[in-house]
């Protein structure tokens, strides 16, 4: 929703998001995307696992898609595992199977309602059987945004990995520009695809700066933070145990950790063992959880600590809890590895620590708490850096100056 949220800053480009598969949250609906929904996830699952249901007729498929029962999928969609999906998956990067004639001429019809699109800009590259299809019904240009596509081909068992990798270098050549958030991502989707590196441009996300998400400079007792999806390829166990290990040797006394971020029900049970490690410690106290992520919840979060870091297991292709915190003035310690370096390196708004484990993660959060000068002007250079390289603005302006060039 950034790349929709940017583009319609733009005057003279008129933007519709378009929902696939299942409804947008509540939050977003009313906003951002338009209502109907194309390719409804109940449907398409069943055709893909029930073979009777292959051809089922458009009776059925209408009620399979339903509001209520796409609704209802929504809130049961509480898993991020690939089992199951291979196939599905490789159906919709090639786009013959999994994607109905009848139903992309349903959407072709609905995005030339007003006249035809100029630009196309699909999601990801787990959709791009889409691009292909589209091209074959309308004179269009189609932009293809990559980021953490390696998060659900990894997960996938061979020889089904290579085989997505091998179908989206296969229906690359049906996109115009590919545009990833950082020359990491760029590197390593080149690696995976052999895809022309002249296709493929850097445009980093921004963010508006909320300015009422700033910290007051209060004075509290020393705190870390943590604000991303609570999950174990997040490291949410990293942080808890560097916590326990620098609480267990009172290298920084009063220590607390401050946890804000969202979760799925495949999370509960790791959440659960973390929370469970702390209080077998007797630092239960000194944790506090956040369940608002907006608003005044992220706000008082934001206040409330000294540094953030989330520490991801994989090689993130970039990192927006990173532009949340800077623009805060909160600055950030996270692994040496994917787009972290990248990031920190223009913006001065942090420090990195290698190798990648809980002992260098506690060694770097220990020094960094007792530096209180290089955390305030980390704080602030991060602070003026999102506002002046990683802003919407300029995020809008890379976007259109595309656009504008496939005309």
């Amino acid at each position: 929703m950034l790349y929709v949220k940017a583009i319609r800053r733009v005057n003279g480009i008129r933007a519709n998001a378009v929902p696939l598969y299942l409804p947008p949250d509540s939050q977003t609906t009313d906003n951002e995307f338009d209502r109907n929904i194309f390719f409804g996830a109940i449907s398409m699952y069943l055709r893909e696992k029930v073979p009777f249901l292959k051809n089922m007729p458009d009776f059925l498929e209408k009620l399979f898609d339903s509001g209520p029962m796409l609704k209802l999928a929504s809130k049961m969609a509480g898993t991020t595992r690939t089992e199951g999906l291979e196939e599905l998956t490789l159906n919709m990067i090639k786009g013959d199977n999994a994607f109905r004639k009848k139903e992309i001429d349903r959407l072709v019809e609905y995005l030339s309602k007003d006249g035809k699109p100029e630009v196309i800009h699909l999601s990801n590259a787990l959709i791009l059987g889409l691009a292909r299809q589209l091209k074959k019904r309308i004179p269009v240009r189609v932009v293809c945004s990559l980021l953490n596509e390696d998060d659900w081909i990894d997960e996938m068992a061979e020889p089904y990995r290579s085989k997505a990798w091998k179908l989206i270098a296969d229906e690359a050549e049906y996109v115009d520009v590919f545009i990833t958030p950082s020359h990491y991502y760029r590197n390593l989707f080149i690696k995976m695809t052999g895809v022309n590196e002249r296709n493929i441009t850097v445009v980093p996300l921004g963010i508006d700066a909320d300015p009422n998400v700033q910290r007051s400079g209060n004075s509290h007792a020393p705190s870390i933070g943590y604000f991303s999806r609570v999950s174990h390829m997040n490291g949410f166990d990293k942080i808890v145990d560097a916590f326990i290990k620098l609480k267990s040797e009172n290298s920084v006394p009063e220590l607390s950790l401050h946890i804000c971020g969202g979760y799925t029900s495949d999370d509960k049970p790791f959440i659960k063992e973390q929370i469970r490690k702390i209080r077998n410690h007797g630092y239960g106290s000194s944790v506090k959880l956040y369940h608002e992520f907006q608003g005044k919840g992220k706000q008082e979060f934001f206040n409330n600590i000294d540094l953030m870091s989330v520490p991801v297991r994989k090689h993130d292709g970039y990192g927006l809890y990173i532009l949340e915190a800077n623009a805060a003035g909160v600055p950030v310690v996270q692994p040496e590895t994917g787009a972290f370096s990248e990031i920190i390196e223009k913006t001065r708004g942090g420090i990195t620590y290698s190798p990648d484990t809980v002992e260098a993660l506690s060694v770097a959060i220990n020094g960094f708490l007792k530096d209180k000068e290089s955390m305030l002007r980390s704080g602030r250079d991060g602070a003026s850096a999102v506002r002046e390289i990683y802003s919407v603005e300029k995020m809008s302006k890379a976007l259109s100056d595309i656009y504008f060039s496939l005309k």
